[in-house]
């Protein structure tokens, strides 16, 4: 590719609100442009890397025995209200309409259009397992879309899904999904962190997230210090001590409470300690329903855990008029008393303290001696406490947290789908119809190359992997008048291309060397070589790798014996 013919120019500069570095290099180098907010047209150069990408993609899957496909990008929305998720995912759904007035979902994840797909099919004992592919487009409604390419409302997804007759042998996929994705990841030159995760809207039981440590990454995770566990924070458990539970329990006290409504104002007035405050935060869900969940003081609400323990789609913080028209007081709400309408979801911490305190669900009015099953019995009770650094893990070992860039995720589906949706069946070895058992398995194509080059970067620009790289050769000719080099230039760009060599070639005449060596430092290509009057002397080449300071002066059957190999 000659250099001057290159559609999408370099940038010197960038708006300050390119915070990412991957945002910053990706739109300066000319791999990406914004379209609107979260989302973006890939430039020749983006679409180079790209392509590598899906192809790594497509070899690692082919070899395991996966068949790809495509579906269509509009699903039908009432393939969704089958598995009520047109109820449960929430503002990530887009829907749109036909002519005819017929509603579809743009495609967010693919799991019923597939099962539609399968379910066409009279699938037997026989035909298990399988394993069916696509790269699609994706788009989601994100509230808020950041760092260029590592949170979109548009994006290319591989997704797959795999079709089993039971949990024994789904798990053999899994495995040999995993190790896909690990040699994936490899080949483009990142190291990933399997993390136990929370399956969200897409269903089932367990998942794991591909994750890139990086402090750009918005997923949060805790490792444990024995190695034994890697785990998201929002499903991430830890070791909750016994503070008091052995205390006698006293009696219920209501008293005059003239104080702020922060957990800190409580503490200060009664001159306890924080870990016997109940702390009470107040949701309402996607079914409108209001909900209280109360823990100990010292501790943090996890939303992800409430929403699985109260099955609810989503949650937002209730304002103080509804809080008030649920017959409480903000910052004085309590669970004893609280209206019947109100859901009281307690966190298992609460079994740890006896005699705590906290707000009478009146203003300036506290409650002393609160204690679980006595003065109040909760609808639901579980873990929804946020794991924190420092904390302990169940085995006892200190947690750390980290940030990381998700690329990919596995997930067990189970029979999440396959029971929701009618006719989702293969006929058994004695003839009858079974629900099947699925799995699904994800990768973010531009996230992916987001995250490396948040990984693969200098201070000059992108540092790009031989596997995924635009070009792997960036010829430059520092030609000025002497048409001998320009010769000797175009002759070897020639040669390259005869040997099919990635090489784009900068044939650009009105452009000194130190913008020439700029781009070619910041577009990232494995390789420089340079052709100039000294080269030339000398009947040599000059060549650099991207990653190195050194310089070698080499022949010009060396550089071909390199390209070749």
């Amino acid at each position: 590719m000659r250099q001057s013919k290159l559609f999408g120019k370099t940038s010197k500069t960038v708006s300050e609100n390119l915070k990412a570095v991957s945002h910053k290099y990706l739109h300066q180098g000319g791999f990406i442009r914004e379209s609107v907010a979260g989302r973006y047209y890939f430039l020749p150069l983006g679409m180079r890397v790209r392509d590598k990408v899906i192809r790594i993609i497509e070899e690692e899957m082919n070899k395991r025995g996966a068949q790809k496909i495509i579906t269509p990008i509009l699903h039908p929305k009432e393939l969704w209200k089958e598995t009520n998720r047109t109820e449960s995912v929430g503002f990530e759904l887009m829907i749109v309409k036909d002519r005819r007035g017929s509603e579809f979902v743009l495609g967010g994840t693919a799991e019923e259009m597939i099962i539609d797909l399968v379910r066409k099919f009279n699938i037997s004992y026989k035909d298990l397992p399988f394993n069916i592919y696509q790269f699609s487009q994706k788009f989601r409604d994100e509230l808020r879309a950041r760092g260029g390419l590592l949170r979109v409302r548009e994006f290319l997804m591989k997704d797959a899904y795999s079709f089993h007759a039971d949990e024994k042998d789904f798990k053999k996929e899994y495995q040999n999904m995993w190790k896909a994705y690990e040699a994936i990841f490899a080949k483009m030159g990142l190291e990933t962190v399997a993390v136990e995760s929370d399956n969200g809207y897409i269903g089932g039981e367990y998942c794991h997230e591909f994750v890139v440590e990086n402090t750009e990454g918005e997923s949060r995770f805790l490792v444990s210090d024995d190695g034994q566990c890697a785990v998201h924070e929002d499903i991430a458990v830890f070791k909750k001590e016994e503070k008091n539970a052995d205390e006698k329990e006293k009696e219920l006290q209501e008293i005059k409470a003239l104080r702020g409504k922060t957990m800190e104002d409580g503490v200060k007035f009664h001159q306890l300690p924080i870990w016997q405050q109940i702390k009470d935060v107040m949701f309402v869900d996607n079914k409108d329903r209001m909900i209280l969940a109360i823990i100990r003081g010292d501790l943090d609400v996890n939303e992800v855990k409430l929403m699985n323990l109260i099955g609810a789609g989503e949650l937002r913080h209730a304002t103080d008029e509804e809080i008030r028209k649920a017959g409480s007081e903000p910052g004085f709400i309590s669970p004893v008393g609280i209206s019947k309408n109100v859901l009281v979801a307690a966190d298992d911490s609460l079994r740890t303290i006896k005699n705590a305190y906290g707000g009478a669900n009146k203003k300036n009015a506290d409650l002393l001696n609160v204690n679980i099953d006595r003065d109040y019995k909760p609808n639901r009770e579980g873990d929804i406490a946020m794991a924190h650094e420092g904390y302990l893990s169940p085995a006892e070992s200190v947690l750390t947290g980290k940030n990381g860039i998700e690329v990919g995720n596995i997930f067990q589906l189970g029979y999440y789908y396959s029971e929701k949706m009618k006719d989702a069946v293969f006929t058994d070895k004695n003839s009858e119809k079974k629900p099947f058992y699925m799995g699904c398995y994800g990768i973010g194509i531009d996230r992916t190359i987001a995250a490396v080059a948040e990984m693969h970067h200098d201070e000059k620009g992108i540092v790009w992997p031989e596997q995924i790289a635009p070009f792997q050769v960036h010829l430059i000719g520092i030609i000025g008048k002497d048409k001998k080099i320009k010769k000797e230039v175009e002759m070897i760009y020639g040669q390259l291309q005869k040997q099919k060599a990635d090489v784009l070639y900068d044939d650009r005449e009105d452009i000194g060397v130190g913008a020439k060596f700029a781009d070619a430092d910041l577009i990232g290509c494995p390789y420089r070589v340079v052709i100039s009057s000294k080269t030339l002397e000398q009947k040599k080449v000059e060549l650099k790798k991207r990653n190195e300071k050194e310089v070698f002066l080499v022949s010009k059957e060396e550089l071909f014996d390199l390209v070749k190999k």
